[in-house]
């Protein structure tokens, strides 16, 4: 086991996270949510927070430094946060991140707006309807929860409009593959834990031998390797896994079925979302979309053996992502992704060459909806 600071053993991702020894960083959504409550606040106090504070969706419950701040006398004020993103290299790490926030009448509710550098959705097959703001959904719930709360400790309506922007956004967007799929103007405001996991091949691969071992030495016969925390929360509710049992595998499929053929356990339950885990049905260990990307064709064949049509499947071909290929399976019917979690299964058994390791896969879209799955198979299957 891993000891803590405070000299409290843990294990599962909690002990991989502080094997690396890298520094974690924050999130694009968790810097424009800091923004946000900060804008808000100075509108119903006249004073801005500094450092504000925000709680993250796993409670934590970082501070933030004021970069920029302007209270106008028009209901507008606006609050700038830099982003660190720790030790990991992100291409966002140091970028501005600004939120302009707006009073509204009463119930207006919540309106989002994309201001310079923050990219507009202008394909199908993302988490977000064509026109929106590239805000995606839990920093969208994050922000609207910590307006609330401000509304409710300061007497506001929580009717307001947020204008998230980044300095120099549609610069740094090149490096990102939004022009590929439609998102024009910018990056896009993104996390679902509001925490930016430092990222570094070396350590996290160690990372996860270490959580093998850990579970090995604690009695553990059945484990999940995780492409995230969504995932691995529907890994916990499916099969009650312990947290000493659960492996940060993140994009290293590769590194977990090697490590695990070496060192076997019963049971490898392998859970991700469609698109990572339709990169490991084709073959691809290291699924980075810097180094591997979605191929349609080979989802489109995988459809056409599930019975799509001709038509469907040069549909498939032509998706702008793999959310959207999926979506159009599943509106005629065809088990897409059951199709990749077979397919994704049969790749990790190959890689295990006969060791005595049970494959299961569980497939999993955006909102953590259990999208595919292929059931145990391989030589401790029972």
């Amino acid at each position: 086991m891993t000891e803590t600071a405070a000299g409290k053993a843990v294990g599962g991702r909690t002990a991989q996270l502080a094997h690396t020894g890298l520094r974690h960083g924050w999130t694009t959504g968790a810097c424009a949510t800091a923004a946000t409550t900060a804008a808000y606040t100075a509108l119903l106090t006249g004073e801005f927070p500094d450092p504000v504070t925000i709680t993250l969706p796993k409670g934590q419950t970082p501070a933030f430094a004021l970069a920029a701040e302007e209270l106008g006398a028009d209901g507008r004020a606006m609050v700038g946060i830099v982003k660190d993103a720790g030790d990991d290299p992100d291409v966002t790490h140091g970028a501005l991140i600004r939120a302009k926030v707006r009073l509204l009448p009463p119930g207006s509710g919540v309106v989002f707006r994309a201001g310079p550098g923050v990219g507009t959705v202008t394909r199908p097959g993302l988490p977000l309807p064509v026109g929106e703001p590239a805000i995606n959904p839990v920093p969208r719930r994050m922000m609207g929860d910590h307006v609330a709360e401000v509304a409710a400790r300061h007497g506001g309506s929580g009717d307001v409009e947020i204008e998230v922007s980044v300095d120099h956004g549609e610069e740094i967007a090149r490096s990102t593959w939004n022009p590929r799929l439609g998102i024009l103007g910018g990056i896009s405001i993104l996390g679902t834990t509001g925490i930016v996991v430092p990222y570094s091949c070396s350590a996290w691969i160690d990372s996860i031998r270490r959580g093998v071992d850990v579970a090995r030495a604690a009695g553990r016969t059945h484990v999940a390797g995780c492409t995230g925390s969504t995932s691995e929360k529907v890994a916990v509710a499916v099969h009650g896994l312990p947290e000493d049992a659960l492996l940060d595998m993140g994009d290293f499929a590769g590194a977990v079925l090697k490590y695990i053929r070496r060192h076997p356990v019963d049971r490898l339950t392998v859970a991700g979302g469609f698109a990572k885990l339709s990169k490991l049905a084709a073959g691809h260990l290291d699924l980075h979309s810097a180094r591997s990307q979605v191929n349609k064709g080979f989802l489109a064949e995988l459809a056409r053996r599930g019975g799509a049509s001709g038509e469907l499947a040069e549909a498939v071909e032509t998706a702008n992502t793999g959310l959207e290929a999926l979506q159009l399976c599943a509106a005629r019917g065809v088990p897409l992704g059951d199709l990749v979690a077979a397919a994704a299964r049969d790749e990790a058994l190959a890689v295990l060459r006969g060791a005595p390791v049970a494959v299961d896969v569980i497939c999993i879209d955006r909102a953590g909806t259990i999208v595919g799955r292929a059931e145990p198979l391989g030589p401790s299957s029972r």
